[in-house]
């Protein structure tokens, strides 16, 4: 069963606010599974849990890599035939670069904009982006981190700085290169404002 929003736009809000709920409860035991596991225990499996418990009800592929095309404003994502070996690679680099500390969120920012830009899934591409964020930021601090308000949620409350920084990253990919500074500089700012626990 689908709830569709022009059937019912707050029935569907309720929705989707209550599958919300289910994915940070459910990221909180992926991560707690993470910091055993190590970090090849982030992989598809982790995502595809937290895509489905983001969009059940929603769109009946949820969990599941996308099998269509897809188009997010002016950016089209990749062809869905190449969405398993950009997945592959995604989660290569973050393994491989796992251990680098030149900035605490930059690989988490890393994760947040690949993510958006293969967008891998039918629905719930950014909530599942954010919550793999925020996955790697815990994991990579070796804990859950204090903070009534987490950083997912803080994106969500103040968007213009997470698409501006987006949009650069988008822009330095075309030209050949990394441009993640400002998207790293921005979580780390939401970061610093959970630990204060600001609201």
């Amino acid at each position: 069963m689908v709830v569709r929003e022009q059937d019912d736009p707050d029935f569907f809000a309720r929705v989707q606010e209550q599958n919300l709920l289910r994915q940070y409860d459910l990221l909180t035991n992926c991560i707690e599974i993470g910091l055993r596991g190590g970090p090849e225990a982030f992989d598809k499996y982790v995502l595809w849990a937290l895509n489905h418990s983001a969009v059940a009800n929603i769109t009946q592929s949820a969990g599941r890599y996308r099998e269509e095309p897809i188009y997010v404003g002016s950016h089209v994502p990749p062809h869905f035939k190449d969405v398993p070996n950009a997945m592959d690679r995604f989660f290569s680099f973050i393994h491989e670069n796992w251990h680098y500390q030149n900035h605490p969120t930059l690989i988490p920012a890393y994760a947040l904009w690949r993510l958006n830009w293969i967008h891998p899934f039918v629905e719930g591409n950014g909530r599942t982006a954010r919550a793999a964020c925020y996955y790697l930021i815990c994991a990579r601090s070796g804990g859950l981190l204090p903070g009534k308000k987490i950083v997912p949620e803080r994106i969500r409350e103040n968007r213009q700085p997470y698409y501006e920084a987006l949009k650069v990253a988008d822009r330095a990919w075309v030209d050949g290169h990394f441009g993640l500074e400002p998207l790293a500089n921005y979580l780390s700012d939401l970061l610093k404002a959970q630990l204060r626990d600001e609201d």
